[in-house]
């Protein structure tokens, strides 16, 4: 897994940064890891940060790594914010993938800027 992740403790969520090469595997590497995070400390609030290279996984792959994910999401997560910063990967597979949390109860939201998902993340109530 080639991947790097750093861990910013902010009041309301956690700002979590994900460098590296782009594959199903550091994907379901780093998600582990934030899942350890937060099922370790209160994280009502997720902002995740990727930057990995290369290009988008395959559709089927970011289905079965959400549906996966959302099975073993630990309970203190209420909010998720997902900012992808690679202007080549396919915004409208993250869109599904956005998609594909949401219909499994998760309350997540795709944002096109970290400013984005600041605002999202502290707005109160604010959903799917």
């Amino acid at each position: 897994m080639a991947y790097t992740l750093t861990f910013d403790r902010k009041p309301e969520y956690l700002h979590v940064k994900v460098t590296g090469e782009n594959s199903p595997e550091s994907v379901t590497g780093y998600l582990s890891e934030v899942h350890r995070v937060c099922s370790g400390a209160e994280c009502p609030g997720l902002l995740i940060e990727e930057d990995l290279r290369g290009p988008s996984i395959a559709v089927s792959d970011v289905f079965a790594i959400v549906s996966e994910g959302s099975r073993s999401m630990p309970p203190g997560i209420r909010k998720i914010a997902f900012v992808d910063l690679n202007s080549g990967h396919d915004f409208a597979r993250m869109q599904f993938a956005e998609t594909v949390a949401v219909n499994r109860g998760i309350n997540m939201r795709l944002c096109r800027s970290l400013e984005e998902a600041e605002k999202w993340l502290l707005a109160e109530g604010a959903g799917p």
